[in-house]
């Protein structure tokens, strides 16, 4: 080990230190490390991942200007006076000058700030498509080691590419606006696979009922096409939610919601193998004001419900293996990667073999199989020992 390796691993280890007593600024400072990259990154995250998840995590997505960071907000504020403590993490897009994120750490939550219950941490997508930054999963997974009860990510806004909240969310909660059209929207942006939750914000404006109603029809729409899912797929009775949700009842709990308290879901679902059969969760659609704090309470209510669910469905467990598989491709995808541009702008031999791919003596796919050989000829068979090698 390099005099300079050995300093770096003291630091960590100092850091590594810090960061499991519960000090803010080594969580600060591991999470910068992660979004930077730094060398020797792999080997802190060792350190400090190696811990079960605990934390429940929510994932806020919707269009733009649908008011999702003020129901973050909301949100936080409510876990707060139960005395629970909260990270946020907004992934905004990002700036074409700096390469940071447009909005900056806390500038749209600075109401929040000042709790020390409350941790916010600002992240730039940097040309990612599928609506989080590339790091987002680990830095979520340094909030959940450090001991964040409660992580709530909110994302830029979906598109068809934008879906990768799934994959980093326990329960995702999908906001709507009435005067976009957004109910059409949902089902050509995919929104009705990944929502466990509907919310209908800016309720108070002309049209919330009219888009509540088109959820609810393309739920059903789904649930006609689907009726019978596979046990355990998302745990969703869709045609018990749309059948509940029909029609414009604007009275009652339900008929404005389309829930059911889980003593009245009363739907026996195969759970996975090894798990007693228990009632799918019905998707909820639920109107919130941000702008005059309405509705949170029972938004809240839902978010705890469906991870309640999915602990006691042991569908939790299924979710989490499921999320574990995405972030093993995702760190090899992003090794190969750099791997493959540090061979093209390291190896001498690459101008040549470019020249014979532009004088029709090779092609590009006969120099990328020389580059895949010469990456593989490099890395032993348990990968590289430090993130500055990859």
């Amino acid at each position: 080990m390099t005099a300079e390796r050995a300093a770096r691993a003291e630091r960590h280890r100092r850091l590594a230190a810090d960061f499991r007593r519960g000090k803010r600024p080594a969580l600060a400072r591991a999470i910068s490390m992660v979004e930077g990259e730094r060398p020797g990154v792999a080997d802190l995250l060792r350190q400090l991942l190696l811990v079960p998840p605990r934390a429940r995590r929510i994932g806020i997505t919707g269009p733009p200007g649908a008011g999702k960071s003020s129901l973050a907000a909301h949100l936080a504020t409510r876990l707060r006076a139960r005395g629970e403590e909260v990270a946020i993490v907004a992934v905004d897009p990002t700036s074409p000058f700096s390469g940071g994120a447009l909005l900056g750490d806390r500038i749209r939550m600075n109401d929040l700030a000042t709790d020390p219950g409350i941790f916010i941490r600002s992240m730039a997508t940097r040309g990612s498509l599928g609506g989080l930054a590339a790091t987002t999963r680990e830095v979520i997974d340094l909030l959940d080691a450090f001991g964040f009860p409660n992580i709530m990510i909110e994302t830029v806004g979906v598109g068809q590419t934008q879906l990768e909240i799934q994959a980093a969310a326990d329960t995702t909660a999908v906001v709507l606006v009435p005067e976009s059209g957004d109910g059409i929207q949902a089902m050509k942006a995919g929104l009705m696979e990944i929502a466990d939750v509907f919310v209908v914000n800016k309720s108070d404006r002309v049209g919330a009922d009219r888009l509540m109603r088109e959820i609810r029809q393309a739920l059903l729409l789904k649930a006609g096409l689907a009726s019978h899912d596979a046990p355990g797929h998302h745990g969703v009775d869709l045609s018990r939610v749309a059948s509940r949700g029909g029609g414009d009842r604007s009275g009652g709990r339900h008929g404005d919601h389309g829930a059911a308290p889980p003593e009245d879901v009363g739907v026996p679902a195969a759970g996975p193998p090894g798990k007693s059969p228990g009632p799918r969760w019905q998707i909820p659609v639920l109107k919130t004001s941000a702008g005059r704090g309405e509705g949170i309470d029972e938004f809240l209510e839902q978010l705890v419900a469906h991870h309640r669910h999915l602990t006691d469905s042991g569908l939790l467990e299924g979710r989490r293996e499921q999320r574990a598989r995405g972030r093993i491709r995702d760190v090899v995808e992003r090794r190969l990667r750099r791997r493959a541009l540090d061979t093209m702008e390291t190896d001498p031999r690459f101008s040549r073999w470019a020249s014979e791919v532009g004088a029709g003596r090779e092609t590009a796919y006969g120099v990328a199989d020389r580059i895949i050989r010469a990456i593989f000829n490099r890395v032993p068979e348990d990968g590289p020992k430090d993130h500055d090698e990859d």
